[in-house]
């Protein structure tokens, strides 16, 4: 998905305590929500293993959402024409710190 699309989910949840913005995100009517929850999953799983930090004291520090790769397509157009379709993707990182 575009980095446009995504970052109207992702400023959803920036600085909530990450049990409100896993909630925010599951009732979220976009695509973008559900990479973006796997991924905020992801950070608390590795804060919990890796640092040993309270999941209930979790919040979301920052969330960046940048562009990735440009997929590069054509589209049929009339009279022999064609024309370029971008098909944009997204890198998401969170940081999940205690409060």
């Amino acid at each position: 998905m575009s980095p446009q699309k995504a970052r109207l989910v992702a400023d959803l949840v920036r600085g909530k305590p990450v049990d409100k913005a896993l909630e925010i995100l599951q009732f979220t009517n976009k695509k973008a929500a559900l990479p973006i929850r796997k991924c905020l999953e992801s950070a608390i799983a590795n804060a919990e293993n890796n640092e040993g930090a309270d999941v209930d004291a979790l919040f979301v520090e920052q969330i960046l959402i940048d562009g990735g790769a440009v997929l590069k397509r054509f589209a049929a157009r009339a009279k022999g024409r064609g024309s370029r379709i971008l098909k944009r993707t997204s890198h998401i990182t969170i940081v999940v710190a205690e409060s």
